[in-house]
């Protein structure tokens, strides 16, 4: 069975964007060579998107431009993009913690707020679902704290009980979240074993953010980690 083409909200989509890329007139013929349909179907896309209020100018026979007067949202996305975006924001909404999925919430509202209507509805029919499991949404305590200090890059005093039931005290430097679909690990230097260390951030039993920072940047941190070949993180293994 042969490939289907694109929709037509697909073609209007790379007809913007390639008209979008030229500062001249583009002659139909050659608009729909590029989009591979006929030329009767360029003029009819041409017609659609001038009905959604896309300032298309020329004609037959002259060529087409999009006038410079008309503003494109900031961003487009291919059909690809848009379902990406919807499947990780939908992953979020479904893995994160209250506060992130509610941060996933308003970022979907901004980017429908500035898509052009077939865009719209591309994005919101999106068929990449999200399925939920036993633990399907997190609601673990600390972690808005946990992503401000390693936004702030500051040190952080906990208690923390192992895999084997351990109890310690550390001083920790916080840098990155590990999101896995029952888990969520925090990466960090510890200063109590002067290494690496990956913290289960259920088995924390106190956490309290300290004024001071630690010297390096998380960027730094984030380099030396991954240059150690530590950034494979294995829930459960800490």
């Amino acid at each position: 069975m042969s490939a289907s083409g694109p929709t037509r909200a697909e073609r209007l989509l790379n007809l913007m964007q390639i008209l979008y890329q030229h500062r001249y007139p583009v002659s139909g013929h050659w608009l729909a060579r590029e989009l591979s349909v006929s030329l009767r179907t360029l003029y009819r896309d041409v017609h659609a998107l001038r009905a959604q209020g896309v300032d298309i100018q020329g004609e037959a026979g002259t060529g087409f431009l999009l006038s410079r007067s008309h503003h494109l949202p900031p961003v487009m996305f291919t059909p690809e993009q848009l379902d990406a975006l919807a499947l990780g924001l939908r992953w979020v909404a479904v893995y994160g913690d209250a506060g992130i999925a509610k941060a996933a919430s308003e970022v979907t509202g901004k980017i429908r707020q500035g898509l052009p209507p077939q865009l719209k509805t591309m994005f919101d029919d999106s068929t990449l679902l999200v399925g939920k499991t036993q633990v399907a949404h997190h609601n673990f305590e600390n972690l808005n704290a946990l992503r401000s200090a390693i936004r702030r890059r500051q040190k952080i005093r906990t208690g923390y009980t192992d895999r084997l039931g351990n109890v310690s005290e550390r001083t920790i430097w916080p840098f990155a979240l590990g999101y896995f679909s029952g888990d969520i690990v925090l990466a960090a230097w510890c200063e109590k074993r002067n290494a690496f260390r990956h913290f289960d951030v259920t088995r924390f039993t106190s956490l309290q953010l300290m004024r001071e920072g630690y010297p390096h940047s998380r960027h730094r941190l984030l380099r030396m980690w991954r240059s150690a070949g530590l950034d494979n993180i294995i829930p459960g293994r800490s």
